[in-house]
């Protein structure tokens, strides 16, 4: 018997039932004196103001295709059907895509271009719409949604982010996002504010990645072993930092649950600011004893659910 995809995304309510509006609505004032990330800048986006994010009143698309390079449970045969937003909310020094994320990319993008996007990767056949880099551009993605359902989108929707997020903009996509895709780059506050610009981020993450769970759980699969709700957790491992693995890990088996789905990845490389002058200490790759130790620190901490692809394309031994 042929597989059959029943899935009913929660939007779908939410649209029938004019709560998506209001939270478009809502989202859309906020902009006025914008608080969409944890920076609060304040700045008027509806007017075009930029701060910190260097978004005015519309997203900027860098590319969108279907991506074969996801989580094997994202990506499956036909790949995850990503559209990556410019500008990133953080400044990593180590950012492996710094002319994206950094740099002056991307194309302003409104709410019916958005839509399209998201409904031509359906038609290639993805298996969901993943929005990477989304943590500055929740509103504008909010108001894109009314115009991609009447276009006919029902995949699931995955949030992929680097965990700096805003609460309120989290809880906006309550019965939105399918899949959560965060990031646990940093445990300690110092190095967050070494490599990532800002010791808020830990703090931030936490309190982030809680709330996805909150809202979606545990990972759970269809019958092709394809995602179809819940939270997974990224984190690289880095040069040097068996001690943030640790804490990371032990907070995500004891504070979220054991069940975490967690991608321990490995192919870190020296880039964007990264040099032997401006950053010594992790102008290299991890090594093998560095990627062991994160696998069996994640377990010690009681977490089981890993993904393990070919770690050792990566690694230099």
């Amino acid at each position: 018997m042929a597989y059959v995809d029943t899935f009913n995304p929660g939007y779908l309510e939410l649209y029938r039932s004019g709560e998506l509006q209001e939270r478009v609505n809502q989202a859309l004032a906020g902009l006025e004196s914008c608080r969409a990330c944890p920076w609060e800048c304040a700045v008027n986006r509806l007017e075009g103001a930029e701060k910190v994010c260097r978004t005015g009143r519309h997203a900027r698309v860098v590319s969108y295709f279907a991506h074969q390079g996801e989580e094997d449970c994202l990506r499956g045969r036909r790949g995850s059907g990503t559209i990556f937003f410019a500008r990133c909310n953080l400044r990593c020094v180590f950012c492996q895509n710094y002319d994206i994320s950094q740099g002056p990319a991307g194309v302003e993008t409104g709410p019916e271009r958005l839509a399209e996007m998201m409904l031509e990767l359906q038609e290639q056949g993805c298996h969901n719409i993943n929005w990477v880099t989304p943590e500055h551009v929740v509103p504008q993605l909010l108001e894109a949604m009314p115009h991609a359902i009447k276009g006919g989108l029902r995949l699931p929707i995955v949030y992929n982010t680097s965990a700096f997020d805003a609460l309120e903009s989290l809880r906006l996509l309550n019965g939105i996002v399918d899949i959560y895709l965060p990031d646990f780059k940093y445990w300690s506050e110092k190095l967050a504010k070494r490599y990532l610009k800002t010791a808020r981020y830990p703090a931030a993450a936490r309190a982030a990645i809680r709330e996805m769970h909150r809202q979606v759980g545990d990972l759970t699969f269809d019958e092709q072993g394809i995602a179809r709700r819940g939270l997974l957790v990224r984190h690289l491992v880095m040069p040097g930092a068996t001690k943030e693995v640790a804490r990371i890990m032990q907070f995500l088996a004891r504070q979220i649950s054991p069940h975490t789905y967690v991608n321990i990845m490995p192919q870190y490389f020296p880039s964007g600011r990264v040099s032997a002058e401006k950053f010594p200490e992790i102008n290299r790759r991890v090594t093998k004893e560095e990627l062991a130790a994160a696998y069996r620190l994640a377990r010690e901490a009681g977490l089981y659910r890993f993904d393990e692809r070919s770690p050792r394309r990566y690694l230099v031994w």
